[in-house]
């Protein structure tokens, strides 16, 4: 299990269609934790780049990781705990934003429930034939990585609790691994 930290940002990461943004919102309706929404921050070229079925390179996704670290930076500044999404697939890209107080909550699952989920979701850029190019970037947290990992297959709720479980912040049924 991470270690306790009294004002935690919590990373929630992933690949497309894992539910970061679900889980994140819950996250911080339940905490009362300001939210930001990582894909929120994706300079416009990105955004493009990725709705043209265009992967995003390293050189692509830096600023919009400095982005999301600044804004760990900033909870860290106004002593506030914080939840954000970004997908975080690489232990690099993780670096950038790991913390003292940074925890990683990575969601994870079958490659055919991703899928399914990029496919029924509206109004999202990121089209399904990228999945399996996030897949193969995909770089599970190490043991060293102060992270939790969660499944898609469990409810929403159930995320919840296991998250807040895991992380020692709140009561639930404990339905997760620890990385």
């Amino acid at each position: 299990m991470p270690p306790r930290v009294s004002k935690p940002v919590l990373v929630v990461m992933g690949v497309s269609g894992s539910g970061k943004s679900t889980l994140a919102a819950l996250l911080a309706q339940r905490l009362g934790w300001p939210l930001q929404e990582g894909d929120a921050l994706h300079p416009q070229a990105n955004v493009d780049k990725m709705a043209a079925g265009q992967p995003l390179d390293d050189a692509d996704r830096r600023p919009w990781l400095r982005l999301v670290a600044a804004w760990i930076d900033q909870r860290a500044a106004a002593d506030e705990p914080g939840i954000v999404t970004c997908s975080a697939l690489r232990r690099v890209y993780r670096d950038v934003l790991r913390r003292d107080f940074v925890r990683f909550v990575h969601l994870t699952g079958d490659r055919r429930l991703l899928a399914r989920r990029i496919q029924d979701r509206n109004g999202h850029f990121m089209p399904p034939s990228l999945l399996d190019s996030q897949l193969a970037t995909l770089e599970a947290p190490g043991a060293d990585e102060a992270a939790i990992t969660i499944d898609i297959a469990l409810t929403p709720e159930a995320q919840v609790a296991g998250a807040l479980t895991c992380l020692g912040i709140g009561g639930g049924d404990g339905a997760v691994s620890i990385s």
